[in-house]
């Protein structure tokens, strides 16, 4: 990823990895539901896992899994080069549990999946949805190069609206 290094200041006793078996995802449904509000079917994770498995990542803590990011490869019309057809990464979801954060893991897992959809995948650029309340999360998409390109409204089941955010990778 030019501009990002893959190695960030995460604690020492977390590992960033590829999710290993579909048994896995039940944990990753755990740390969905306990973090957001979107809650997805046990087959959407088991979809995405199966599509694009080399993009969807989780943070272990000796042997807890504490977050994950799980990623689609769609060829769509570019969110930077407008009405241009391009394959591109979309972040569908990530969380990390409450008392892991500030601790860089969200960060780690979007380096992850970024260098993923982009070497693995051979995607052109990423992008996501995110509440436009999220300031959190707004600001470390900032941070990793990721910029306002329009806002969908009422895109949450509640009626909030979100911002979809994009880089090329």
């Amino acid at each position: 990823m030019e501009g990002l290094s893959k190695c960030v200041e995460i604690p020492p006793n977390i590992i960033i990895r590829n999710i290993n078996n579909p048994n896995e995802l039940l944990q990753v449904m755990y740390i969905n539901r306990l973090c957001l509000p979107e809650n997805y079917t046990f087959s959407f994770f088991e979809t995405l896992y199966r599509d694009a498995p080399k993009a969807f990542f989780v943070a272990e803590c000796n042997g807890k899994i504490v977050g994950y990011v799980m990623c689609r490869v769609e060829r769509t019309f570019s969110k930077i080069d407008r009405f241009k057809l391009k394959k591109v990464g979309h972040i569908v979801s990530i969380a990390v549990l409450p008392e892991y954060r500030r601790m860089h893991i969200g960060t780690s897992l979007m380096k992850c999946a970024m260098d993923a959809l982009k070497h693995e995948y051979d995607c052109y650029e990423v992008y996501l949805e995110v509440r436009v309340s999220n300031e959190p999360a707004i600001t470390m998409y900032e941070k990793l190069g990721f910029q306002k390109v329009e806002v969908q409204t009422h895109y949450y089941m509640d009626g909030e609206d979100a911002y979809v955010m994009a880089r090329k990778l």
